[in-house]
């Protein structure tokens, strides 16, 4: 079969999938949420699978996602689409990996012909709010790709990470200081947005991705005097990470480290304890579908208690496999969980699937996870692919936008490039070559996980990701039949995204 052929039969397949998951009849357990139930979409910064207290951390105190995976649907088996922030972002707002719109990591910026949730659930009526981090290009008016362009009516957001005291801009204007804890801060901004649209008769769309625990850390009193008793054992350790005074790296002990960290984590809890109690007090908690996740796996230094391998950056679990529940009384009554295969690229399809509306008719990467929610599937029908794509940092062909129109404006502690603000960036990429295929990459199916380069020089490694989380037995030379399976699904995968990377998508849609 010729390679042109078997990217047409993934393209179909792949778009056929979404399109019955969107359709599909709910199962015998489902019960009644109304059509257009309130959404909020949270998501933490570097957040790590372990470190929760429901996932068994030994220290971290999560006390409201403990509650609410104790109550709602907890799934065990969720996934970040990349191992860092850009792209998984833009796997959210698309439905689709990355990759295929040149989002390949951090400070690279989503393209303007991509269809996000928020345009489509604005169409249905929604009011669509995002508040926080927004890291798919600058936030500010004349941004091309800031939160406006995608459907957002209103926003308070930062172009990348932020701290305590957070300069974030309002609507795309010019950036101000907001004093006080930031996790609360963008909470609170939520707050008044949801109430507005209550008040208006409408329903709302909101996503809140948080700063925290992104590295600079610093915390609270109350939250840093919480972790004062880690293990002596961690000030035998350092880590380099970034001056909250400087704002640049520096050498501190892996306890204070941690403490700090954790004490973020906490902070961002309690921030969303109160957004729940907000929404009982107004009425609308039972019809609101609150999902936490985050954007990809812990970094290094927070490797701490962890059972999974490697961190944030890598294609293996821990870089990929991040904590993830969702809420909605009216519709998930009784606590569930769930050991399907998911990913954050699902969100889009199982969105557009609960309020019935279509899907993009481009590719998607995601499936609806709407049986997942009413209790009828139990394994995934299609494998998740992962690839960190093998791209020049500073990115080479003609600028995707005006250079100028990329250049951020919200301020940050951390110094890159001698400046305190984010530019980004993407590529026009018309032809594909060999050499695009490379990059560290992964396809995981319900029970194995295939990992292409993880280790560098073109290793293959396959393990039992059921049996063996921890990736620690390499199957690949017992089971060929395996690695040849799930590596052919890999190359008819990437040459999908490729062929969208290149523009075919965007083609398509205007010969149609």
């Amino acid at each position: 079969m010729s390679h042109s052929l078997t990217r047409r039969n993934f393209l179909a397949t792949a778009t056929a999938l979404s399109a019955s998951s969107a359709c599909s009849s709910s199962g015998p357990e489902q019960t009644e949420g109304s059509a257009q139930p309130n959404i909020v979409l949270l998501m933490g910064d570097d957040h790590g699978w372990h470190e929760t207290g429901y996932n068994g951390h030994s220290h971290v105190k999560t006390p409201v996602l403990d509650e609410m995976a104790a109550s709602g649907l907890r799934l065990d088996r969720f996934y970040s689409a990349a191992p860092v922030c850009s792209p998984t972002r833009g796997s959210v707002m698309t439905g689709r990996h990355p990759n295929r719109y040149g989002t390949f990591s951090a400070n690279w910026s989503i393209r303007p012909e991509e269809i996000g949730i928020a345009q489509i659930l604005s169409q249905a009526g929604y009011a669509c709010g995002h508040f926080g981090k927004w890291h798919l290009g600058p936030v500010k008016a004349d941004s091309p790709t800031n939160p406006g362009a995608f459907g957002f009516d209103e926003w308070l957001s930062h172009d990348n990470f932020f701290e305590m005291n957070p300069i974030l801009s309002r609507n795309g204007a010019a950036p101000e200081k907001h004093e006080g804890e930031s996790s609360q801060i963008v909470i609170d901004a939520a707050k008044q947005f949801i109430d507005q649209a209550k008040s208006e008769g409408r329903p709302s769309f909101t996503v809140i991705w948080f700063g925290s625990p992104h590295e600079p850390y610093s915390g609270l009193d109350d939250d840093l005097q919480a972790y004062a008793d880690l293990p002596e054992s961690l000030k035998e350790d350092s880590a380099g990470i970034t001056s909250m005074e400087t704002g640049l790296r520096t050498q501190v002990r892996l306890d204070k480290v941690l403490r700090a960290r954790f004490a973020e984590i906490t902070a961002m809890d309690r921030a969303i304890g109160d957004l729940r109690n907000h929404l009982r007090e107004t009425g609308q908690r039972p019809d609101t579908l609150l999902w936490y996740c985050s954007d990809n796996g812990a970094p290094s230094e927070a490797r701490f208690s962890s059972p999974l391998r490697s961190n944030k950056g890598q294609v293996y679990e821990g870089g990929v496999r991040v904590p993830s529940v969702i809420e909605w009384p009216a519709r998930i009554p009784e606590p569930m969980r769930s050991p399907v295969n998911s990913v954050t690229s699902d969100i889009l399809p199982t969105l557009c699937e609960l309020t019935g509306q279509s899907l993009p008719g481009h590719p998607l990467d995601g499936l609806s996870l709407v049986p997942v929610i009413d209790g009828a599937m139990q394994e995934r029908p299609e494998p998740i692919c992962f690839w960190r794509f093998d791209a020049d940092p500073e990115g080479t062909g003609e600028p995707y936008i005006d250079p100028a129109l990329q250049e951020g404006t919200t301020p940050l502690v951390k110094y890159m490039d001698g400046r305190l603000t984010r530019n980004f960036r993407n590529f026009h990429r018309p032809s594909v070559e060999e050499a695009d295929f490379s990059g560290p990459r992964a396809v995981l199916d319900h029970r194995y996980k295939l990992v292409v380069d993880g280790s560098g020089a073109g290793t293959r490694e396959l393990f039992d990701i059921r049996a063996d989380s921890a990736e620690s037995n390499d199957l690949a030379d017992s089971q060929p039949e395996e690695v040849a399976r799930l590596e052919a699904h890999l190359r008819d995968w990437q040459e999908s995204v490729l062929n969208s990377l290149s523009g075919g998508d965007y083609s398509q849609r205007q010969a149609q």
